[in-house]
């Protein structure tokens, strides 16, 4: 497992549980994993996939999460397709194919296709070895997402009564788990059960005066960098995402009223670093895969905290640190009570106010948030100090303006890295990003997909000159070690000529380690980009 690990993946480790996790499901045992985004579900069937002999099953509930997915495996050289919806009917064909001469060794799929019973015949034909439902949340009426379609993944179990099924969630009460397992008829299953404290998030609370002044300077901290700011209507996402443009930032809006190939075009923009920002009404899911979300803004308290939870997830799934800042008023709350006033079951509304008044106990909590959100998920945080949300950073409280908007630049050049690596060049950091961008766009595929920020920042700190010292970055398996590696190598080595006869023709010159110096080459590196 590890050396596949490496192989595919380029990781030299598993996270915590992953590989107790693998080996449950090599032993075709049932499992449930509520792990948090971020934290590795995806490996865990992705990886005994490629041991097991036959076909595994994912089913994901967002057709360009998929698409990402997919993407991604294939860059890593594994064999993986997708069926739903956005696909021609001679591709699925094709696909098909492919699959009954056993060429394929993932399938992802949407829990909408298991109701075609066409589709069902052609799986009952196959070896299925393994089948993985992601976002399991959705099949529980008890949970926040609850989608009619899971329903259908009820067929699953008699269709193959032997193969092993995997849910998993990054959100789950003890209600929804049970209701699962029982949706799914999963047999004793082992539920394996991560922490749901996502250390490199930052959890900040503003009140909301002013919004869009605040929100222009948290920008400011976040220049050329990934944002999502999640709104409560459409109207709100328009406005907002206009008001960003005129103020210079590459901002579009995101939600249910766009017709849908300008919203699939939107949200590609913004997966391929062509937008910065991303405006969506909180109301409408973002089925997005992309690590390197710095920022997370809700202009808007959300409805619950499993929501929240799940969308302040999407910030720094790479591990790196990121900020999530939610506006506050109570005002907001007649916005969301507007609706649960229209719900007709009586316990459902019971339901969905009490769920509302938890998010509004979390934003009034005079305390360490990250000890407010993990009880509700029953779990104790028994530090004194989370060092990771405005009350124990110090901030002022709710009712007044809070100091530490407007960040310096030269302090988010240098604490940048979270694990180990304190300091790289960041000059060659922003070159291999120029690259990263030029390869993806030739292969349409994210950036991400191509290389991590972590495997940027790796590079751009050890330098590696071999392929065989660029191997050991994280994130560089072999597939990529053999697409990518000369191109990322000559950058490497262009710019350590290009450093070394800069500092030896000027002597006087400051060294890369000084701030200003790196400032001056990155705006010298902007103007090149345009």
């Amino acid at each position: 497992m590890n050396e596949l690990l490496k192989k595919y993946f380029g990781y030299d480790e598993f996270k915590p549980m992953q590989l107790d996790i693998i080996k449950n499901v090599l032993l075709k045992k049932d499992v449930m994993v509520i792990m948090p985004t971020g934290g590795g579900k995806s490996i865990c069937y992705q990886l005994p996939a490629l041991k097991l002999d036959g076909l595994t099953i994912v089913i994901s509930p967002l057709i360009s999460l998929m698409k990402d997915q997919v993407d991604g495996l294939q860059a890593n050289g594994i064999e993986a397709e997708f069926i739903n919806s956005s696909l021609p009917f001679e591709d699925i064909i094709e696909i098909q194919e492919r699959i009954q001469r056993k060429e394929i060794k993932l399938l992802y799929i949407a829990p909408e296709r298991l109701a075609i019973e066409r589709f069902k015949i052609f799986l009952s034909t196959l070896q299925i070895s393994l089948i993985a439902v992601d976002e399991a949340h959705c099949i529980s009426e008890w949970g926040h997402d609850f989608r009619p379609d899971y329903r259908n993944l009820k067929s699953l179990r008699i269709l193959f009564p032997n193969t092993p099924i995997m849910a998993l969630t990054a959100t789950a009460t003890e209600k929804v788990r049970s209701d699962v397992i029982n949706q799914l008829s999963l047999k004793d299953p082992k539920i394996f059960i991560s922490s749901f404290d996502r250390k490199n998030l930052k959890l900040k609370i503003l009140e909301k005066k002013k919004s869009f002044e605040k929100i222009l300077k948290l920008l400011k901290s976040y220049k050329d960098q990934s944002a999502i700011i999640y709104c409560f209507s459409r109207k709100d996402a328009e406005k907002i995402a206009t008001d960003l443009r005129y103020h210079g930032h590459t901002a579009l809006p995101y939600h249910a009223g766009l017709p849908p190939l300008i919203r699939q075009r939107n949200q590609d923009m913004f997966i391929k670093d062509k937008v910065d920002i991303i405006v969506a009404t909180i109301a409408f899911g973002m089925g997005i895969d992309k690590p390197d979300v710095r920022l997370i803004i809700h202009h808007t308290f959300p409805k619950t905290l499993e929501g929240y939870y799940q969308e302040i997830g999407r910030a720094g799934r790479d591990g790196l640190s990121s900020d999530c800042v939610l506006f506050y008023t109570p005002v907001d709350k007649k916005k969301h009570d507007f609706f649960i006033d229209k719900l007709q079951d009586v316990d459902s509304k019971n339901k969905a106010r009490n769920k509302l008044r938890a998010v509004m106990n979390y934003c009034e909590d005079e305390n360490c948030r990250r000890k407010h959100l993990l009880r509700y998920f029953g779990e104790d945080f028994l530090q004194d100090n989370c060092q990771a949300c405005d009350f124990c950073l110090g901030e002022i409280g709710l009712l007044t303006e809070r100091k530490e908007l407007e960040e310096s630049p030269i302090k988010k050049i240098n604490d940048i890295f979270d694990k180990g690596i304190t300091q790289y060049d960041v000059v060659l950091f922003e070159k291999l990003k120029v690259l990263r961008k030029e390869i993806a766009a030739e292969r349409n595929v994210p950036p991400f997909v191509i290389f991590g920020d972590v495997s940027l920042r790796e590079m751009a700190y050890y330098s590696p000159k071999t392929e065989r010292m660029f191997l050991k970055i994280k994130g560089v398996g072999e597939q990529k070690l053999k697409d990518f590696g000369s191109r990322f190598l000559e950058v490497i080595k262009t710019h350590d000529k290009e450093r070394h006869k800069s500092l030896d023709t000027n002597p006087k010159d400051k060294p890369l380690s000084d701030t200003e110096e790196i400032q001056r080459q990155i705006r010298e590196l902007m103007k090149k980009k345009g």
